[in-house]
């Protein structure tokens, strides 16, 4: 009897995977999986299992991920990848919420002026809509062992991670205030469940209003939280909020004592083609969009991984730093703003504007 050798169920399988690729033209075995178990081991989606409004222009989105996610530590950040007209869009969430034991996890969204990926999650996504997930990441998380004395500061948007540490530990923190701004009380995110824990003594919440009161500054800060040279700070929220306070700790000598998280603008040139720029190797090419990204980098002298070149075995699969590539094959593109890291891969994605991969 003949032995059948790993190696040979091996080249068996990748046989029939390239025969069912062919039978399914112009649609790949994957595409077929994906109508009857996009969450899938293996995949980086969620499903969306509910939406619930916050305030007027803010909803928490309950997602159950994909079959294998990994538990996150609360006040990291994931990555979600939407559709919005035919461009996929992904942007970065603060997790709203600790781990739970179905699984589920929360992101809290407000819609941002002219942000295509805001307004479509908090007004026109449906329970039912598959997402793209990264994540999770990030090390804007409480230390370790919980501080005796904790101060929160936000603006915003700023309080999403905070509230998903709050959610988890709150019971281990002695002493935490929390200075948080919003245009008006109405605006608060979270805020009947802020107030009921500052009723409750479990947090001492400053509120600052800016529509009446203008916004928090370093001075005012000081005087809210006398002893804030032995607080474990926090502050989160938009580029000035959180620059004073770095100024500040940095003045003081405190900035041990400081962790922050800012808020970045995100902005992609869409076009046919663009200047590609190899991170690692720090070369640069000019591109009309017509080649994978595969093809632009080994003209250029830089060596990328690649196996099928075809967009079956994900041997190309690279991090997407900044900027927009367009799919070859169905024309889809991805956008991914710095720091982002969305994964493409270079044998079927082509520019689509100036872009930056790590290879």
């Amino acid at each position: 009897m003949r032995r059948t050798t790993s190696s040979s169920l091996g080249g068996l399988r990748a046989a029939l995977v390239r025969v069912a690729a062919a039978a399914t033209t112009p649609l790949l075995p994957d595409d077929y999986l994906d109508l009857v178990a996009p969450l899938r081991r293996g995949t980086h989606r969620a499903r969306l299992l509910a939406v619930v409004p916050e305030t007027s222009s803010s909803a928490t989105l309950v997602l159950r991920p994909s079959a294998g996610w990994t538990a996150h530590a609360p006040g990291q950040n994931v990555r979600l990848g939407v559709d919005v007209d035919g461009v996929r869009l992904w942007r970065s969430y603060s997790l709203t919420s600790p781990v739970r034991p179905d699984g589920s996890i929360t992101v809290t969204v407000s819609v941002v002026p002219d942000g295509a990926v805001s307004t479509h999650l908090v007004r026109a996504a449906e329970v039912g809509d598959i997402v793209e997930l990264e994540g999770p990441d990030g090390d804007f998380v409480l230390s370790s062992p919980l501080p005796q004395r904790a101060l929160f500061v936000t603006a915003g948007s700023g309080i999403t991670p905070v509230i998903g540490m709050l959610r988890a530990s709150l019971a281990g923190l002695d002493d935490v205030v929390v200075v948080h701004s919003a245009r008006t009380a109405d605006d608060v995110l979270f805020g009947r469940e802020l107030r009921a824990w500052a009723s409750d003594g479990r947090i001492r919440l400053v509120e600052r209003h800016t529509a009446a009161d203008g916004r928090l500054t370093t001075d005012e800060l000081e005087q809210l939280v006398p002893d804030l040279a032995d607080r474990e700070t926090w502050a989160c929220g938009p580029n000035g909020l959180v620059d004073a306070v770095v100024g500040l700790f940095e003045d003081r000598g405190w900035s041990h004592r400081l962790h922050v998280e800012r808020f970045r603008p995100v902005a992609a040139v869409l076009g046919e083609g663009g200047s590609v720029t190899f991170a690692r190797t720090g070369a640069t090419v000019d591109a009309d969009g017509s080649r994978p990204l595969l093809v632009e980098g080994e003209d250029a002298g830089v060596l990328l991984r690649s196996g099928c070149r075809m967009g079956i075995c994900y041997g190309c699969v690279v991090p997407l730093e900044e900027g927009a590539v367009r799919d070859v094959r169905d024309g889809a593109i991805t956008v991914a703003a710095p720091g982002d890291g969305v994964l493409i891969q270079t044998c079927i994605n082509a520019p689509a504007g100036p872009c930056v991969i790590d290879a």
